[in-house]
Order: structure tokens, then sequence, then C-alpha cells
């Protein structure tokens, strides 16, 4: 469970990480990040979107669970002030831990040396 200074509630939020982001996408995730000010206090948050089309309400939660896992795991590489939406497309259902993981680390990734795709 990500601790509640680290979550992202606001749709406003959403939207601007969205907006104004840069994003990597992979096979199972797009990963949306909006880095406003590195020298704040604030922490790194975190939000997730997943859509019906990822599948039934069961399948949702489940991929939901697995991405704020990683995520956790993944907060010290944000760094402060940082705000991170994490998207799932449709082959998130079908996809394990591993390949989740595999494909949100790919996409840090690729963020952090400027890559995009």
């Amino acid at each position: 469970m990500l601790h509640t200074s680290h979550r992202l509630r606001r749709s406003a939020d959403f939207a601007r990480a969205i907006r104004r982001g840069r994003r990597a996408g992979r096979d199972t995730v797009v990963v949306h990040l909006l880095v406003t000010d590195p020298l704040s206090d604030h922490p790194a948050r975190v939000g997730f979107v997943v859509s019906r089309a990822v599948g039934p309400a069961v399948t949702r939660n489940r991929v939901k669970r697995r991405l704020r896992h990683v995520m956790r795991d993944r907060l010290d590489q944000l760094g402060a002030g940082t705000t991170c939406v994490v998207r799932a497309l449709p082959a998130a259902a079908g996809a394990d831990f591993h390949r989740l993981q595999r494909d949100v680390d790919d996409a840090l990734a690729g963020l952090a040396t400027g890559a995009r795709r």
C-alpha cells in the first residue's frame, strides 16, 4: 500500500501529469512523469488509471494492487516534487507481476534517459 502522502487523488493532478509530463509506453503500461520542483519538500506522488478496457472489476483491482506494489518500491527513484501516473493497458490483465514490473522499469528508464516510445 502507498502512504497517503504519495497518492494522487485529485483529477486535476492526474490531468496535469498526463498533459504536461513526459510519456513512455510499453506493452502493458504507459507511464506519465512530470517533474515540477526537484528541490521541493513534497514527496513523489503516484496515481493509477485502470479502465474497464483492462477487464472486469476483479481483474482491474488485481492490476492496480500489483502496480501499487511495483511503484511503492520505486518511489525513491522518482525523487521529490515528481508526479507519476501509471496507466494500465488491456494487455496488463494477462500479465504476471514480473512482466508488469519489467515494463514499469523499462518505461521509467526510458524517461530517465530522455528516450520516448
